[in-house]
């Protein structure tokens, strides 16, 4: 019928987790509810108290809103992009969104390389759009370019500023709810090499970060819980080991590596029941990651 416009048909929907954050959140959804892509958007409410879920109903009623109930941390992510359809994922804290067209260009990337299951975007920071520091690191990985990606291979990224094929996040996973919030990204890309999906930094795709200064007490533990963790869930004994006895070593004149060891420690049988050790190829990129940092 004349006149009428075309059907719309997003290729990217964003998943938002948040917990006691309402006012960052609610300006999180005005930015994304402005983006020319029109993206569907899931958030999923880790547990907030302070009313956070019937906010999110009164201001952004189109908002696809998910309460399982408790905090399921970054797990949260993969819960909520099991929830839409749409081929490809990028996900936001409550406090970071994507620049006008972001959106666009990486499904556009992820359209032209089959291959590809996560695009890593370029991060600005704060009111100014400063570059993160991780932005020079992905540029210049040392795992260099594969000739059906479009951009450097990397085994990191920020997890609010990726985008994700669905498909391929889903059969990986997504992440793992062992880790929770603090360098959960790397056990994603490690799985995503395993199964044969390139992550690689696209800084043509940008997202925007906005901290609000705000102290986060145990994030620097739960950083090396996490890492050491990861080395017990997918990396060689020997290598588990000697991240064991640093992080041992370390523990006895730095709390954060006390905190972070006894964390660790309580969840080592979990990790233990679900280690996978990662074929050869990806432990030589991990160790060249390492060697080169």
């Amino acid at each position: 019928m004349a006149g009428e416009q075309p059907a719309h048909h997003p290729r990217t929907g964003i998943v938002v987790i948040t917990r006691n954050r309402r006012t960052s959140l609610l300006g999180t959804l005005d930015r994304l509810a402005a983006l020319p892509e029109r993206p569907p958007v899931v958030v999923v409410d880790n547990g907030s108290t302070d009313g956070t879920a019937d906010a999110v109903r009164a201001r952004h009623p189109a908002v696809h809103l998910l309460t399982p109930g408790r905090n399921l941390a970054a797990a949260g992510r993969t819960y909520g992009a099991a929830a839409l359809s749409t081929p490809y994922v990028a996900f936001s804290d409550d406090d970071s969104w994507w620049t006008p067209g972001a959106l666009d260009r990486a499904a556009d990337v992820l359209d032209m390389h089959p291959r590809l299951g996560l695009v890593s975007a370029a991060t600005l920071v704060g009111p100014d759009a400063r570059p993160d520091p991780l932005n020079e690191a992905l540029r210049n990985s040392p795992l260099g370019q594969e000739p059906d990606l479009p951009g450097r291979s990397v085994l990191g990224f920020l997890a609010c500023a990726a985008v994700v094929r669905r498909t391929a996040f889903l059969e990986v996973g997504g992440f793992h709810p062992l880790l929770g919030i603090g360098g959960e990204e790397q056990l994603l890309a490690i799985d995503l090499d395993t199964h044969g999906w390139g992550v690689a930094h696209c800084p043509g795709v940008v997202a925007r970060h906005a901290p609000d200064g705000t102290p986060r007490p145990g994030r620097v533990a739960r950083m090396r819980r996490n890492e050491l963790l990861t080395a017990w869930l997918r990396r060689p004994l020997r290598q588990a080991l000697a991240q064991t006895v640093r992080l041992a070593l370390d523990s006895r004149d730095d709390p954060q590596a006390r905190l972070a060891l006894a964390d660790a420690a309580r969840r080592l049988p979990a990790a233990l029941a679900r280690r996978r050790r990662v074929p050869g190829r990806v432990e030589r990129r991990i160790r060249l990651l390492e060697t080169s940092s």
